[in-house]
């Protein structure tokens, strides 16, 4: 029994000295490691709160398109989306608050708050509607409770593999009480520990940026590094999850939008074998989330759904598929002129 005791002491040792080093090796790296590359698009001051907002293509007749990305995804990811429309197209990308190069925010993380700070920022830009929003992800339910505020100026809805409101009920998301949830917010906050401390930064300057985008060009996913450079990123992400269901009940509210025109892109490329391992049948689940995301077509009277033959990030990420959304974007904007 004292030969086990000092092993296991032995053991605990050597771990809490490792997690030290580890510790005194990121601080290391977080004084004279690498900056943050600057924004590529305008710091604008919403209540004390720098908003990045980078806008692309000329102001026309036609209307705006703005992205709303994807859970503590930054402006970045989408690209190719900006490139393939900015001929066409007044574009606006933006990070929500604590997401890339936007500034962390006090206030709540609700989609009604978001949506009124997204809101303001159009204004303080000088964008103005009608807006086309396009809504990734976490990005769909903001869309729909921003359109359902401001239904005058929303010109027409994209779902871009969106969130559906009922997530956790029908499409194997993790319930607020499950276990399963409750780990991935304690791993956020202990990801987040190590990035302020620059351990996971010192990490990933031995490796391919962690958070780069399949398909994206090299200079764009050299910016990917900036994400763990600190935890702010990661801290803002966190809560995002904290207010993911309650999120997802407020956007529920938010499913009568009369004849506005709403396209939705469903990604039907999936991990099976991660299914499999659950005990889910990949193809029947396939098509439950197909048939899912063609729901948010009847939100109105004009809707219409396209299948990519992407994943949830490369459906955007690869410039293949997303010259199939900007195609479709681009005619939509056409019929909206008629």
């Amino acid at each position: 029994m004292k030969l086990i005791k000092k092993i296991f002491k032995r053991i605990f040792l050597s771990f809490g000295l490792l997690i030290v080093l580890i510790i005194l090796a990121g601080l290391v790296f977080r004084l004279f490691g690498p900056e943050p590359h600057k924004p590529i698009g305008a710091l604008v001051d919403i209540d004390g709160v720098k908003f990045h907002v980078n806008s692309t293509g000329k102001k026309n007749n036609k209307p705006t398109l703005v992205i709303e990305g994807g859970g503590g995804l930054s402006t970045e990811y989408y690209h190719w989306l900006s490139e393939g429309l900015k001929d066409s197209l007044r574009v606006v990308r933006y990070d929500r608050a604590g997401v890339g190069y936007s500034e962390l925010s006090d206030s709540p993380r609700d989609l009604e708050t978001i949506a009124k700070e997204l809101h303001t920022l159009l204004e303080k830009t000088g964008e103005s509607p009608p807006y086309i929003l396009a809504g990734h992800s976490l990005g769909g339910p903001y869309i729909r409770v921003f359109t359902q505020l401001y239904p005058d100026e929303v010109a027409a809805l994209v779902f871009i593999d969106s969130t559906h409101p009922e997530q956790v009920e029908r499409f194997n998301a993790a319930p607020k009480s499950s276990f399963r949830y409750k780990s991935v917010i304690w791993g956020l906050n202990v990801a987040t520990f190590f990035a302020d401390v620059g351990a996971i930064g010192l990490l990933e300057s031995f490796t391919e940026p962690i958070f780069a985008g399949e398909g994206l060009p090299d200079e764009i996913n050299s910016r990917m590094r900036d994400v763990l450079l600190d935890g702010k990123r990661l801290r803002a992400y966190t809560v995002e999850m904290k207010n993911y269901h309650t999120g997802l009940k407020r956007a529920q509210k938010a499913n009568e939008f009369g004849a506005i025109p709403i396209r939705v892109f469903t990604a039907i490329e999936i991990n099976r074998a991660s299914y499999e391992e659950r005990g889910i049948d990949p193809e029947k689940h396939l098509q439950e989330l197909i048939e899912g995301q063609k729901e948010f077509t009847t939100l109105s009277t004009q809707g219409k759904q396209i299948l990519i033959d992407g994943n949830h990030q490369t459906i955007f990420t690869k410039k293949k598929n997303a010259e199939i959304i900007c195609r479709e974007i681009i005619q939509l904007s056409e019929e909206l002129k008629k």
